[in-house]
């Protein structure tokens, strides 16, 4: 089931985690800014939605894809 995630680098997978889940970085990068409004409840606009599955997507693709890495050298 997972192994579409083994496919993918991981190189590129962190660069792209770092760029797009800091970008922009000034004033506050989105994923920050986003989540922030999550958890205060105040995430309500589509472009508020679509920003925040855009700038996290990749960092999740990369949580995921270390965790599926530690689960099999682990057993």
């Amino acid at each position: 089931m997972w192994n579409w995630l083994d496919k993918i680098p991981l190189l590129p997978l962190v660069v792209g985690a770092l760029l797009l889940g800091a970008a922009p970085f000034v004033p506050e990068p989105h994923l920050v800014e986003k989540l922030r409004m999550l958890l205060a409840g105040e995430l309500a606009r589509p472009i508020d939605v679509f920003d925040l599955l855009f700038h996290g997507l990749l960092p999740l693709l990369l949580l995921l894809k270390l965790g599926r890495m530690a689960a099999v050298r682990t057993g």
